[in-house]
């Protein structure tokens, strides 16, 4: 008797997960169809366009307030995430930080000083990262920052038994 209840509770999950899907498809299916969703869809583009916004995240780079606004929540962001053990996404907002900060070099010193040696080898990796992805999209180095001319490509990374060190940023 209890066998064949666990295996009519199994077709029964599988029932409900098959018709769960299929609701999700046909559902989805019908939003993508509708005019209004695509005029959304549109309008949408053309405003992060307009704003300069690559990312939903990533503020107008032209608006200095909002880039210290991002810079600050980002920073807050990746120290909270990395003190409470999610290093991936600490060392995330730690880069995007990075990304807008006007003086990259002097914040990877800080950074450098005070992270783990292991996180802040995570944080050199993600910034190669976004330098390659960078030079994929418009053949050049990544610009670190609005106003300042300093360049990741320029970095060198020194291997040592404590971790990565920056060499020559400035």
């Amino acid at each position: 008797m209890i066998e064949m209840n666990k295996t009519a509770i199994g077709i029964a999950a599988g029932v409900a997960g098959t018709l769960f899907i299929g609701y999700c498809i046909y559902f989805d299916k019908k939003r993508r169809n509708d005019p209004e969703y695509k005029k959304k869809v549109r309008e949408r583009r053309r405003r992060n366009k307009k704003t300069g916004a690559a990312k939903p995240g990533i503020p107008n780079l032209n608006d200095h307030e909002a880039i210290e606004r991002y810079f600050v929540q980002e920073i807050q962001l990746g120290e909270t995430l990395i003190a409470s053990g999610d290093f991936e996404s600490g060392v995330e907002h730690l880069a995007n930080a990075i990304v807008v900060c006007g003086q990259p070099a002097r914040l990877l010193q800080v950074l450098q000083s005070s992270l783990p040696a292991q996180v802040f080898a995570m944080l050199i990796v993600k910034m190669q990262e976004f330098g390659n992805r960078a030079s994929e999209g418009n053949d050049g180095p990544i610009s670190l920052g609005s106003s300042s001319g300093q360049q990741l490509e320029g970095a060198k990374i020194i291997e040592s038994s404590s971790g990565a060190i920056i060499d020559d940023l400035e």
